[in-house]
């Protein structure tokens, strides 16, 4: 199954380089413009979501606009510690916070306030996923090291507020799932 998936992102990241700025652009617009109309982004406190990096979807405008609503946002950033490596989220005020980390990901210093999973609060909050391909069954593959996966895995309240991100050509009509693949409760591609 690793080797479909290998085979699977080795594909569609492809597909997702070769895409025109134009291309872009527009997927670009229609994602921030779903989400910013979404109830989970204007009703919620807090929102957990990822830089984008390389030709990922672009979360810059969602970003700005959650700190313009004064909601928590929080991103990713990744941890190597001696066995393996883990994902923790951190408090950012601005994009200008940000610095280059784990393979050149712009992420916070991990100096800020650290996102404290609350099942009594998770209702008002959103999680934005990338991933390099979804189907239609809301599965969802990363980039193989299972970050998202083991975060959300004792988070399930937590769970039910996520929105796994791409583009339209990551969207695919089957993806092989495992049970510690946790699936975004939302897709949107665009």
């Amino acid at each position: 199954m690793e080797k479909r998936k290998q085979e699977i992102r080795k594909e569609i990241l492809k597909l997702r380089d070769g895409l025109s700025q134009t291309e872009r652009e527009r997927g670009n617009i229609l994602l921030t413009e779903r989400i910013l109309g979404h109830q989970w982004f204007y009703r919620g406190e807090v929102l957990l979501c990822f830089v984008s990096f390389g030709s990922e979807i672009d979360t810059t405008e969602i970003l700005q606009e959650a700190f313009r609503k004064r909601k928590r946002v929080y991103v990713p950033k990744v941890i190597k510690g001696t066995q393996n490596s883990e994902m923790k989220f951190y408090r950012i005020m601005s994009l200008e916070e940000l610095q280059e980390g784990f393979k050149g990901i712009r992420e916070p210093s991990g100096a800020s306030e650290e996102y404290n999973y609350q099942a009594e609060n998770a209702h008002r909050e959103l999680m934005l996923m990338p991933g390099v391909a979804f189907d239609r069954w809301r599965g969802r593959i990363g980039y193989g090291g299972g970050y998202y996966d083991r975060f959300l895995q004792d988070k399930p309240y937590l769970q039910e507020h996520t929105i796994g991100v791409g583009y339209s050509c990551q969207l695919v009509d089957k993806l092989p799932i495992t049970e510690y693949d946790v699936k975004p409760y939302q897709i949107i591609c665009v």
